[in-house]
């Protein structure tokens, strides 16, 4: 299946990290955001992606223009010859790179590739900053099973926010509990789509508010909740935290990976 994946976002809370990097190319190790996940879903066999750009878009493409198999490849080198790569990483991937508005939201983006999926009845998408290692297979296979038009992936929020209980007036806190202990599922993207959801959009609509009210109206919207590995990178210290899972060896989005 075609993976769209909604890369065009200005990616404002990360800008004490970077004004000029648009967030999918923030790096993690020596490869960006965006390229784990596409590395992901390659892993599984999605190997056609569509990126839905905007901020900065020249950043994202230059970086795939211009990609360095040997970075993350064994080579060999011999003399003055070109290296010889003894692995690959994207020479059989697919990319269409779309300009979809530097303000857009995200059904506009998604309304702007529809063109791009061409025949599919069926495919992927997601945003560009969560990372995971969903059992991918396993939640397609639920979809189909659905017979619904959606999926989208059902975590539990791992922000360090607190959920405050108030009384009756209003005026005292009766209970305060840790976002992880509320029982709130969050919206994990880790979307699967069929041609339909199309028919669920409206012009200038952002995908998870109009179009997936009307799913919910329908009983077309399927959620899948998973309990594994599951963060975002939305601010400078959630990019802390991947680098240091990342320092230690301890990457589980990393599902490509031989595990040792």
């Amino acid at each position: 299946m075609k993976v769209v994946i909604f890369c065009g976002g200005l990616g404002m809370r990360l800008r004490e990290y970077s004004e000029n990097i648009p967030k999918p190319m923030v790096p993690i190790g020596n490869r960006p955001l965006v390229w784990q996940l596409m590395k992901y879903y390659a892993h599984f066999g999605h190997k056609e992606f569509i990126l839905c750009l905007g901020h900065n878009a020249h950043v994202v493409k230059d970086y795939f223009i211009n990609y360095d198999e040997c970075v993350t490849n064994d080579f060999v080198l011999e003399g003055n010859d070109a290296p010889k790569l003894l692995k690959t990483d994207i020479a059989d991937w697919k990319i269409t790179f779309a300009d979809t508005g530097l303000n857009a939201n995200i059904g506009e983006r998604l309304k702007a590739v529809e063109k791009y999926l061409e025949d599919d009845e069926m495919f992927l998408a997601n945003y560009a900053d969560g990372l995971s290692d969903l059992p991918l297979p396993e939640m397609v296979d639920f979809f189909k099973a659905s017979d619904k038009t959606a999926c989208l992936l059902c975590v539990q929020p791992n922000q360090t926010f607190h959920y405050l209980h108030l009384n009756d007036n209003e005026t005292a806190v009766t209970s305060i509990q840790d976002t992880t202990d509320t029982g709130l599922l969050t919206n994990g993207g880790y979307f699967i789509f069929k041609r339909e959801i199309f028919d669920y959009m409206r012009e200038g609509e952002e995908l998870v508010h109009e179009p997936f009210s009307r799913l919910i109206e329908d009983n077309q919207l399927a959620a899948y909740k998973f309990d594994g590995f599951w963060s975002c990178m939305d601010t400078f210290k959630d990019k802390q935290k991947f680098d240091e899972l990342h320092a230690k060896g301890e990457s589980p989005w990393q599902v490509w990976k031989e595990k040792k």
